[in-house]
C-alpha cells in the first residue's frame, strides 16, 4: 500500500506539471494520433494487394495493430520518460538522490514520471482496440477478450524489461544512446506479426527478445484460445527476465560512481 500511495503521488505531480505546458501536451497527443492513422493506412494499402498477412485477414490484423498501439501507449505513459532520463541521472551523479530514498531504487526510477500526454493516447488506443473488436465478424467471447487484454499488459511489462536491460549498460559505458537506438529498432519487429519471420527469428522474439509478446501472442490467444505451452512460455520468460534484469541492475549500481565519490 505504501508503494501504491507513492505511485498515486507521482501521478498527481505529473498531472500538475503537464497542465502547465498545455500546448506541448496537445502536440504530443496529435503526434501519436498521426502515428495511429499512418499505421492503419499502411495495412489498409497492403490489404488492397493481398488477402492475408502471416495467415491473418484484414479484421485480424486491425486487432493486432490496435493491440500494439495500446501496449506502446501504456509503455510510453508509465516507463518511457523514466528510462530516457536514467542515463542523464547516472552521468550527472544525480542518481544519488534516488538511491538515498527509503524505497526500491528501481521502482522510483522506473515510475516517477507519469506521462500524462501518453495516458490520453492510451485512452485513444483503448478506443481503437474496442473498435477493432467490435468490427470483427467472428465470435470472440468475453473470456478470450479478457485474456487478450491480460496478455497485452504482460507484453507491456516485458517491453519494459527489455528496454531497461538496454539502458543499464550506461553504468559502464556512460553513454547508452547506441544501445537505446538498437532497442528501438528491435522493437519495430513487434510491429508486424511474428509469423512472417523465419523460424529462428520467431524463436528469438518469443524468448531472448520477447517482442512477440507485445501484440502477436495476445492476438493469437484471442483468435486461437489459450495454449498451456504458450502460457508456460510467457510465465517463464517473465520470471527469468525479471530475475535477470534485477541482477543486471544491481551490478550496474555496484559499478556506479556517485557524485560524492
Amino acid at each position: 500500500m505504501r508503494y501504491l500511495r507513492l505511485y498515486l503521488y507521482f501521478i498527481r505531480f505529473s498531472v500538475s506539471r503537464a497542465l502547465e505546458f498545455r500546448w506541448d501536451l496537445l502536440l504530443r497527443v496529435v503526434m501519436d494520433a498521426v502515428f495511429y492513422a499512418t499505421s492503419l493506412a499502411f495495412f489498409s494499402v497492403v490489404y488492397g494487394h493481398t488477402s492475408l498477412i502471416g495467415g491473418w485477414n484484414r479484421d485480424q490484423i486491425y486487432i493486432f495493430i490496435c493491440g500494439y498501439f495500446l501496449v506502446d501507449a501504456l509503455f510510453m505513459t508509465t516507463f518511457s520518460n523514466n528510462l530516457w532520463r536514467l542515463p542523464i541521472l547516472v552521468n550527472h551523479g544525480d542518481l544519488d538522490y534516488y538511491l538515498t530514498r527509503p524505497v526500491s531504487s528501481i521502482f522510483f526510477l522506473s515510475l516517477r514520471d507519469f506521462a500524462v500526454e501518453s495516458s490520453v493516447n492510451a485512452l485513444a488506443a483503448g478506443g481503437l482496440v474496442a473498435w477493432s473488436l467490435a468490427r470483427y465478424p467472428g465470435e470472440l467471447g468475453a473470456a478470450r477478450i479478457a485474456l487478450f487484454l491480460a496478455y497485452l499488459l504482460a507484453g507491456t511489462y516485458l517491453l519494459y524489461l527489455v528496454r531497461l536491460a538496454f539502458v543499464i549498460p550506461v553504468f559502464w559505458v556512460h553513454s547508452a544512446q547506441g544501445f537505446v537506438h538498437v532497442s528501438w529498432a528491435l522493437t519495430q519487429l513487434g510491429e508486424r506479426p511474428i509469423q512472417i519471420y523465419r523460424p529462428w527469428l520467431r524463436w528469438t522474439l518469443l524468448t531472448v527478445l520477447p517482442f512477440g509478446f507485445i501484440a502477436t501472442v495476445p492476438a493469437h490467444v484471442l483468435f486461437d484460445g489459450l495454449s498451456p505451452t504458450g502460457l508456460a512460455n510467457l510465465l517463464a520468460v517473465a520470471a527469468l527476465g525479471t530475475v535477470g534484469v534485477r541482477a543486471f541492475w544491481r551490478s550496474g549500481l555496484a559499478a556506479y560512481s556517485s557524485a560524492s565519490s
